[in-house]
């Protein structure tokens, strides 16, 4: 198997298997002091198809706009973020308040995909200066 697929493969692997232990523990937590499971879902989904897209979309850019990747990268964050704020945010708001497990839902798969992808990100742009 070839460098970039390699690297590709490898960061679904990672993303999902990370994002699947900390849905596994996250729901673990929900069951015993939370009444909000279902949040775990399209939080942990939603963070998971944006991940794969931006990652996607920085792969195959490399090449041609391998000068304002990291461009693109904060902008596939400020994408996740707008995703939050019409997707989450009014859902999470109608209550009058926005409560911790409501927050983790969404910030936690946030969080570790982010890792994820700068990680990966990081392995694609060494890649490509060492060849």
């Amino acid at each position: 198997m070839t460098g970039p697929l390699k690297l590709l493969i490898n960061f679904f692997f990672t993303l999902f298997l990370v994002l699947l232990l900390a849905f596994l523990a996250h729901s673990n937590a929900f069951n015993k002091d939370f009444s909000t499971p279902e949040l775990l879902y399209p939080g942990y989904g939603i963070n998971f198809l944006l991940a794969a897209v931006i990652f996607v979309g920085l792969f195959l850019a490399r090449k041609k706009l391998k000068n304002t990747l990291g461009f693109l990268f904060m902008g596939g964050s400020f994408l996740k973020f707008a995703v939050f704020f019409v997707v989450f945010y009014p859902d999470y708001k109608a209550d009058g308040d926005i409560q911790n497990a409501e927050f983790a839902a969404f910030f936690v798969p946030y969080v570790l995909a982010l890792i994820v992808e700068t990680y990966f990100a990081s392995k694609m742009l060494n890649q490509m200066a060492d060849s």
